[in-house]
């Protein structure tokens, strides 16, 4: 597997777009090849990112504090979306659903969702059905829902480092068995890997929680 990865934080649909637009080398690449080696590029422009390699998929995100608000992905997502295609018309564009922020985090970003965890998830869910099945976006991510099934367990106060972030190893493990899952076509429960600092039965629990949102990604489920 090859990863690459177009960063700047907290980014949103729109400034994507308007990055796009101008040919802006406004972000930081990641790429990971094959064997888990690490490069990274400044000052790097999209239409690069999706030169440099023959991906297979590329995932696009909104980012979180307006995730579940659908007058911020009309129309940056479908602009975004045709440039991509406009790149690469054989990769399959996948969408990647963020998660709700901890109940108690009382940062601003927080406040239209009325500080409430759960109110903030349905807004996403319901958000991201709307407008992926509106210009035919058919592979979601639902990692907003597995980070939902993990808080149902004793992972709840160890899924982000601030409230929203994920947190490492904890969070970022969960999320990435979603990722693994959904796009590999995997199972993760059993897999054998766990990473330094989770205890087996954390890894189980994340892997549960994650298998069970990819195989019913708008509904948590409590995990046992």
């Amino acid at each position: 597997v090859i990863i690459g990865n177009m960063y700047i934080g907290g980014c949103t649909l729109e400034r994507h777009v308007n990055n796009a637009r101008n040919d802006a080398p406004a972000y930081r690449y990641r790429k990971i090849d094959a064997d888990g080696n690490l490069q990274q590029i400044n000052d790097y422009s999209l239409s690069l990112a999706l030169r440099n390699d023959d991906w297979d998929y590329v995932t696009v995100q909104q980012a979180s504090p307006v995730s579940g608000k659908p007058e911020a992905y009309e129309p940056w997502l479908d602009e975004l979306v045709a440039y991509v295609e406009s790149f690469v018309p054989d990769a399959e564009i996948v969408f990647h659903m963020t998660w709700a922020y901890d109940q108690g985090y009382d940062h601003k970003k927080f406040a239209t969702y009325g500080y409430d965890q759960l109110t903030m998830y349905h807004a996403i869910v319901s958000t991201v059905r709307q407008q992926t099945a509106r210009i035919g976006i058919r592979t979601i991510i639902p990692a907003g829902t597995a980070v939902q099934n993990g808080r149902s367990t004793v992972l709840v106060e160890k899924m982000t480092r601030d409230g929203y972030h994920m947190s490492k190893p904890h969070g970022r493990y969960l999320v990435a068995c979603t990722w693994v899952e959904k796009i590999l076509g995997c199972n993760v429960m059993g897999n054998p890997y766990c990473p330094e600092g989770m205890t087996q039965e954390e890894c189980r629990l994340a892997q549960k929680s994650a298998h069970a949102a990819v195989r019913r990604p708008y509904k948590i489920r409590r995990i046992k």
